[in-house]
């Protein structure tokens, strides 16, 4: 166990220390040859930013982990080599898929891409999670179902892999947090897989962390006038989400009995640190078909765009998201021990739905008053 917190804890430091080597040079190229993010009406930012953050996020990753356990082959560690064969399959097709995902998202930051086109890839990135065997074969009690037959676990399989993509990928509207609750995320599925004893999960997930702190600083703290500011772009919102929804039906494939600190509900542990992203995208698709909206084409009624309404600033609205995130998860993580899982996921859902429901009416009594020191004006 020891070993493999200190494996983790290389894997976050060196994918520090590599993303920290490798944003600069983007920052470098890209002002040089003027790959900018434009604004327009619908983006937060001012000025020309690059968004090309996310180019080096697979690399990093890929290299501070391929690094890691080739030294560990080198050293003779027996219990890694094991490990590694027992995860083979899904590793080497889930990397198939995270580098088709990063180059369609280097595409669409640098010539575009439509949105059916990352459709289909996104479908197909989910076949190969499947290929790899991560493909969910037990509910653990969500309406009622626990195992559950091939035909409905494979569909079921893809359309979670592609609504979490694209809750990870639509989340990223403001500095900091799709990098923040990402980082959340990872945080929560690294402990969660040493303490299941999947050390390769582990570092991969910390690895992910790793990079994310370092675009972070850069995204959040980054003064563009000095050509420090970057934005991830597609290629590491896609490659993020693609990740994050690997690791948590990793965790789906492992029973209650391998979370022996929280004995909760495997679903409830792999859902909880993605509920405000998918919670979000779910009630934008639906506000947008409902005013008889395009859900694919982009807007202004994300949580963040809410909380930004209210007058709230760009980083702050940033940080309560994030604690809110990780609050969520944990709570949800706790409790889940002593509520039911389909009470508790109702339970999650009303909240969230309140929640929305009260920042809407603050917004319109906020916009009310505006409007009337205008008038007096």
């Amino acid at each position: 166990m020891t070993s493999w917190i200190i494996e983790s804890l290389l894997a976050l430091l060196l994918s520090i220390l590599f993303a920290g080597i490798l944003i600069p040079q983007i920052l470098l190229v890209s002002y040089r040859r003027k790959l900018f993010d434009v604004p327009d009406e619908r983006k937060i930012h001012r000025g020309a930013v690059p968004r090309l953050g996310g180019i080096a996020f697979t690399p990093v990753i890929c290299f501070s982990v391929s690094l890691l356990l080739g030294m560990a082959y080198l050293l003779g560690d027996i219990e890694i080599e094991y490990l590694m064969r027992m995860n083979a399959q899904s590793v080497a097709f889930g990397f198939c898929a995270l580098l088709m995902l990063y180059l369609t998202g280097m595409a669409d930051d640098l010539i575009g891409v439509r949105y059916r086109a990352k459709f289909i890839i996104q479908i197909f990135c989910a076949v190969l999670l499947v290929g790899g065997g991560l493909c969910i074969v037990d509910l653990h009690g969500v309406i009622a179902l626990n195992q559950i037959s091939p035909w409905l676990g494979i569909p079921l399989t893809l359309l979670v892999v592609v609504y979490v993509i694209n809750a990870i990928n639509l989340i990223d509207g403001i500095d900091g947090l799709c990098s923040g609750l990402s980082s959340a995320a990872f945080i929560i599925y690294g402990i969660a897989f040493l303490m299941m004893g999947k050390p390769v999960h582990a570092m991969l997930s910390f690895a992910s962390l790793g990079v994310l702190m370092q675009f972070f600083y850069y995204n959040v703290f980054g003064n563009p006038d000095r050509g420090k500011k970057i934005f991830m772009g597609d290629t590491g919102s896609l490659t993020i989400g693609l990740l994050l929804v690997f690791e948590g039906l990793t965790i789906l494939h492992d029973t209650p009995e391998k979370l022996p600190m929280f004995h909760t509900n495997p679903i409830i542990f792999a859902l909880s640190p993605l509920l405000i992203p998918c919670f979000d995208v779910a009630r934008v698709f639906l506000h947008r078909i409902r005013r008889h909206g395009n859900p694919f084409l982009p807007d202004k009624t994300h949580i963040h765009h809410k909380l930004l309404a209210l007058g709230i600033p760009q980083r702050v609205a940033m940080v309560v998201i994030v604690i809110s995130a990780v609050l969520f998860s944990l709570i949800n993580i706790f409790i889940s021990r002593y509520i039911e899982v389909n009470l508790l996921l109702l339970l999650d859902i009303i909240i969230w739905t309140l929640v929305n429901f009260w920042l809407s009416r603050r917004i319109r009594l906020h916009q009310a008053n505006e409007a009337g020191k205008n008038n007096k004006q």
